[in-house]
This record gives C-alpha cells, structure tokens and sequence, in this order.
C-alpha cells in the first residue's frame, strides 16, 4: 500500500498526417503521458517465501482480454481442496505499487481458513507495461483473475470477498457495484471522486482549474471512455449490495479523513473503522488485523472449508 491514487492514464493516439494542430495536441498528449506516468515499484526477490505461514503459495499468470499479462499469486490453506473448497479474498494493490505491499494480509486471511489472490495491476510490478493504466482498468484486471479462478476447484467461488487500497479500493467498488456476485468488500483508504484527484493533480503542477484544467479533464474522461461521476466510488458505494467496511487513516494527507467521511454517509450497508496512520496502512492496520479478519469471515460465511462440520 504504497503509493497513494493517482489520475486516470491517457492513451497514446497518432495524428493524421497534414494536420498541424492536430501534431500539436498530439506532443500535449505526450508530455500528459509523461507526467501522469505511474511510478514503478519492483519486487523484491523471494518476496512470496516470508510470512505466508502455512500457505501454499502458486505463482500464476493471467492473460487478459487487452492482451495484458497479469502476475498472479494465489495463497491456498492447507485444508483448501477440490473435496472441500474454500472461500476467497482477491486484493488489489494501489497506484504505483504492486501485490507484495498487500502481502501482510496474507497470513493472517488463510490462517483463517481463506484463500488469498494477489495481483500486479497491468503497468504495475511484474505485469505487462500497456501505454495508460487507469482505475477502470484496475477493475477489468480484477474480473480476468476472478474468471480465472472460478475454475480451480480447491476455491467456492460462491463466497468471494475484495480487498483494495487507495486506487484498488476504488476499483474493488466499482466491480462490486456494477459485476456483482461478492459477499463482503474491505475498502482501505479509498479516494470519494477522482475528478478531486485529478484537481490535486493539477494544482501540484501549477495548472489552472478553468484551463487548461477542464480541458485535461474532459480529455481523460473520453480517453478512458468513462466518465468521473459514473465511476466515482461516490457514486458506486451506494450500489454496492455486500456489506462494506471502509478504512480510513486519521492522518492520511494524500486522501484526507473528511473523503473518508463523506463516503459513509452514502454507505448502505457495513461499518468505518479509523486507525491512527497515514495513507500507507501497513503498519496501522497491524494491531486491527483480527477485526479485519472478522469482517471477511463473517460475511463469507465463515472460512472454515465447507462440508467441514459434517466430516
């Protein structure tokens, strides 16, 4: 949970030829490339090998639908099986990091009894590096590995669960809301509208609000073919039909508490929980990780592989 959200990407489209102004905007469009360009966090070898517990740890590779390769590592207890499959929970990392900052989660998730997926988002960690990255694509990543895995026979795929921080918590939403078919959603420092972000953005870059500031708006809006409010975790909240538990630091200066806020008064169904720490909750949520674990069991019915009370 490093790096804290960032701006929708922008494509890279080629001009026809004879068109200056249409040149013009094209070098524009690049330089946006350029300073919206997510930073790259790698790996750290053998990364997977600490502090997965009893885990059994496979290292996956899924191929999307815009031809990205994802990196995928799927965490199974040592009771999962085809005989008797367990719940799952899909963790999806923030904007400029990648699955190992999420990897603390996983000890404590399958020695609950629950499996664990992680992944590098496309342009993040090991996955394929694609010329704009975006928080709608975020959640497209996450629906190729969830299809995926609703074919391993040791995970019930009736009973998922999802977890994101910061942009991945956004996008955990926006799957919810609009695929479906989750039992709970754990939040962590989630943004309430990227239109704000990207205001963010812009005042750090010194660029007026009214222009060039609306006009790169409405620029990226038609590049990622989505519009803010219609992907707003706002707006997808309240469509969310799983409880949520929304996660929040008090001294979070990337994504302050007050968004925090504003997302539970539109909350249908779940809790808030604030932890003393900044936007990077890794070590703040150490001391709440039970009542972590607790909110996910509980809604997924319990971890415990099902047929397990009969054998």
């Amino acid at each position: 949970m490093k790096a804290g959200p960032a701006p929708a990407r922008l494509s890279d489209p080629t001009p026809p030829a004879g068109q200056p102004g249409r040149w013009v905007g094209a070098l524009l469009h690049r330089l946006l490339l350029r300073g919206l360009r997510p930073p790259h966090l790698p790996h750290v070898p053998g990364w997977t090998s600490r502090g997965a517990g009893a885990a059994a740890v496979q290292a996956l590779h899924v191929q999307g639908r815009r031809g990205q390769s994802l990196a995928v590592w799927l965490a199974l207890p040592p009771q999962a099986s085809a005989a008797r499959p367990v719940p799952l929970v899909a963790c999806v990392h923030g904007w400029g990091a990648n699955a190992a900052t999420l990897w603390p989660l996983v000890a404590p998730l399958t020695g609950a009894g629950c499996a664990v997926v992680l992944f590098d988002a496309a342009n993040h960690g090991s996955s394929t590096r694609e010329t704009f990255s975006s928080m709608p694509r975020f959640a497209e990543d996450l629906a190729e590995v969830l299809a995926v895995l609703r074919d391993e026979p040791a995970i019930d795929s009736g009973r998922v669960a999802l977890l994101g921080h910061s942009v991945g918590a956004a996008a955990v939403l926006l799957h919810a809301a609009r695929c479906g078919g989750v039992r709970a959603v754990l939040s962590l420092s989630a943004f309430a509208h990227p239109r704000e972000v990207m205001q963010a953005w812009l005042r750090a870059h010194h660029l007026p609000q009214r222009w060039p500031g609306e006009a790169i708006l409405a620029h990226v809006q038609a590049v990622i073919g989505e519009s803010f409010d219609d992907i707003a975790p706002l707006h997808t909240l309240p469509r969310v039909a799983c409880p949520v538990l929304l996660v929040h630091g008090a001294q979070d200066s990337t994504v302050p508490l007050a968004g925090a806020h504003r997302l539970q008064a539109v909350l249908p169904a779940g809790e808030t929980l604030v932890v003393a720490g900044p936007h990077d909750l890794r070590e703040a949520l150490q001391p709440h990780a039970p009542a972590l674990v607790a909110f996910l069991v509980r809604h997924l019915g319990g971890c415990a592989p099902r047929g397990a009370a009969a054998a």
